[in-house]
C-alpha cells in the first residue's frame, strides 16, 4: 500500500479503512513509515490514522511533550472522533501517556512499544556527530536488533536531521522534554486495557522499562520479544501485528 499523505489545515496524516479508529504515534527520529506493516494489517478492520507529530514546524515556545499532546488533541477534536484506541512508538508512547492523562474519556485502550515516560537511553548515550554518517549509521543500528534494519534510506533521513542546526536545537529541546516528563506517578491512575510489547534487545529503553510499566500500570499485559530493538513494530512485524491484533480482538 502507498502511503497517501493528507493535508488539511494544519494536520498531516494518513487515514485508511473504517472502523473503531487506531490512532498511531511515531517516536522522535521516527516517520510515517515506520507504520507501514501495521497499517496494511490493520487497516482491513479497523480505520488507521497516523498524525505526523510537528517536531520541526511547531512553536518552539510550545515544543514539549506536552505541547505534541495538545496537538494531537486538537488532531482528535478536528477530526471528531469520539474514542480511539492509541499505539504509541518511543516518544509517541509518551506523547500517548500525557494525552490519556489530560483526557482519559477520550480513549478506549492503549497500546506501547519501546516507549519512553519512564526511562530512555536517547541515541546509545550519545548525540551523532554532525557530517559523520558512519558515526550515524552505528547509532541508528543501536535502535535495532539486526543492524541491517537500519537502511540507507533511514541513515540518510537522521543525517540530514542532525545536519540542520534548527531541527537538531529541537530534537535536544524534545528530548530534554521527555526527559523531564517522567509519568511513573501518573500512569498508576490510569484504567484503559493496556498492551507492552517490548524488544528483548532494545537499548534505549530496554525490557525492565516494559516491566516496570506492567507494574505501574494497574490493566497492562508484557510481551517480549527475542531478537527484537526498539521498533517491534518494524523489526518483528508479523509477531507484533499478532499481539496487538489479539489484544484489540479483546478490548475494541
Amino acid at each position: 500500500m502507498e502511503l497517501q499523505i493528507r493535508k488539511e489545515k494544519k494536520f498531516n496524516y494518513i487515514e485508511e479503512g473504517e472502523g473503531e479508529v487506531l490512532l498511531l504515534l511515531h517516536g522522535l527520529f521516527g516517520a510515517l513509515s515506520n507504520w507501514k506493516d501495521v497499517l496494511d494489517h490493520f487497516s482491513k478492520q479497523y480505520k488507521v490514522v497516523i498524525p505526523l507529530m510537528p517536531i520541526f514546524e511547531m512553536n518552539i515556545l510550545q515544543l514539549s511533550v506536552d505541547g505534541l499532546a495538545s496537538f494531537i488533541h486538537d488532531f482528535i477534536e478536528y477530526k471528531q472522533y469520539q474514542k480511539v484506541n492509541l499505539i504509541g512508538n518511543s516518544l509517541g508512547g509518551h506523547v500517548a501517556l500525557v494525552y490519556i492523562k489530560k483526557h482519559p474519556q477520550k480513549v478506549n485502550s492503549l497500546i506501547l512499544t519501546g516507549s519512553s515516560g519512564l526511562y530512555e537511553n536517547a541515541m546509545g548515550g550519545s548525540y551523532p556527530k554532525k557530517g559523520d554518517k558512519a558515526f550515524i549509521r552505528e547509532k541508528v543500528a543501536l535502535t535495532f536488533y539486526d543492524p541491517k534494519t537500519a537502511t540507507d534510506e533511514l541513515v540518510e533521513e537522521v543525517y540530514q536531521t542532525v545536519n540542520d542546526k534548527g531541527k537538531v536545537l529541537r530534537i535536544l529541546m524534545m528530548a530534554k522534554s521527555a526527559i523531564r516528563h517522567n509519568m511513573r506517578k501518573d500512569i498508576p491512575g490510569f484504567s484503559q486495557p493496556t498492551c507492552l510489547i517490548w524488544g528483548k534487545n532494545d537499548t534505549i529503553t530496554p525490557p525492565e522499562v516494559g516491566e516496570e510499566f506492567k507494574q505501574l500500570l494497574p490493566n497492562a499485559e508484557l510481551h517480549l520479544l527475542d531478537e527484537c530493538g526498539h521498533a517491534p513494530m518494524m523489526e518483528q512485524p508479523k509477531l507484533f501485528n499478532e499481539i496487538a491484533s489479539s489484544f484489540l480482538t479483546k478490548h475494541v
